[in-house]
């Protein structure tokens, strides 16, 4: 069995192909720029050329290439967009007019005669990674797993609160990783990006589920992942952690990376663990928010596992500042030796029914 997983995040695009016939660390893998950054580096080539940009494609994720869509008509130059491509700007397309963003139909007939750059909104481009593995004579699997960080469509209310709720009803619903993982017709509605995703690979099987939990539940793959754990995925958009007990999360805490010092997210994750942190609280700083269902307490904890692109908020901690009880479990993993791939074998685990089992 082969498998392509791609795991969709704010920097990187992290890509592993699995083949069962083989160790599972002589995968194929690949680490390369998100499909934001890279429409965030045409919006600005654009940019710098003064040239009117249209905007087609799907929903996708944002970040770096918002920013640069902002910044775009802030230097006075036009932006047009279709419905679905909008959808990544915001939900509200009330509020991407306001940005002065003009919203048309796919075919563009709106768009201003001239000279005008046509970008392409897509989280998976099977195109240029099946180029990619072409040139090494490796041929494109049949099967897919893919993560993409989806807030849910919620176009009059907080994304965040939307998103967490989300994971509180999956939360409640087990939490074990089969409720995180959808087929195609399986994917809840309100997951737009998830959808677009889907559509994307047309009718090639394939599963599908968000970056946080891939990571989380990829990361438990590491040796040294003793249950009960909390796992802490720090990347570059979003810090994730779970409890996870019996292959279950238990409880999850998720903020915004960028909004956390070393000693904030430390002492953050101490009272996670100790049941005493609540959603208000870190919604109120920004953050997405945190859901205790069951309290075991930090010294119930048997591991304390960091992965993600940002671990070194953590790892670069002077001593002082370290909480000796933290420290004395806190484990950087490493899933197959290699870091960075924590969602794909997530994902791949996802896949394979087996595999859970022996997590």
């Amino acid at each position: 069995m082969r498998i392509l997983a791609i795991d969709v995040g704010t920097g990187t695009q992290d890509i592993l192909l699995y083949d069962s016939k083989k160790e599972v660390e002589n995968s194929l893998m690949m680490v390369m720029p998100s499909p934001t950054v890279i429409v965030a580096k045409k919006i600005r080539d654009a940019t710098s050329r003064k040239k009117t940009i249209f905007l087609k494609g799907e929903v996708m994720g944002g970040g770096p290439s918002v920013r640069a869509i902002r910044e775009h008509i802030r230097q006075g130059f036009a932006v047009y967009a279709t419905g679905k491509a909008a959808l990544t700007i915001n939900d509200d397309p009330d509020r991407v007019r306001e940005m002065g963003i003009k919203i048309v139909d796919d075919a563009g007939q709106e768009v201003s005669a001239g000279d005008y750059e046509e970008i392409l909104m897509q989280d998976v481009d099977l195109g240029s990674i099946g180029s990619a593995l072409s040139f090494f004579g490796v041929d494109m699997p049949e099967k897919f797993a893919v993560a993409v960080q989806d807030h849910g469509y919620s176009p009059h209310e907080s994304n965040r609160i939307y998103r967490f709720r989300i994971f509180e009803k999956l939360i409640d619903m087990g939490g074990d990783l089969g409720k995180f993982a959808y087929g195609h017709g399986d994917i809840p509605a309100e997951f737009t990006r998830m959808i677009s995703t889907s559509e994307s690979l047309g009718c090639k099987e394939a599963v599908f589920m968000d970056t946080g939990p891939a990571a989380i539940f990829g990361a438990l793959l590491d040796p040294a992942a003793q249950q009960p754990s909390m796992v802490v995925n720090i990347g570059n958009g979003h810090t994730l952690a779970a409890i996870v007990k019996g292959h279950r999360i238990v409880a999850l805490y998720e903020h915004h990376t960028s909004s956390l010092s070393d000693r904030h997210l430390q002492e953050q994750l101490m009272r996670f663990a100790e049941g005493e942190l609540t959603f208000e609280e870190v919604f109120g700083q920004g953050g997405h928010g945190c859901y205790i269902r069951e309290n075991i307490g930090f010294d119930a904890l048997r591991s304390v596992m960091i992965t993600g692109p940002r671990r070194g908020l953590l790892m670069d901690m002077d001593e002082k500042a370290r909480d000796r009880k933290l420290w004395e479990r806190l484990h950087f993993a490493a899933p197959f030796g290699n870091m960075m791939l924590s969602g794909c074998y997530g994902l791949i685990t996802s896949y394979l029914p087996e595999s859970r089992a022996e997590q």
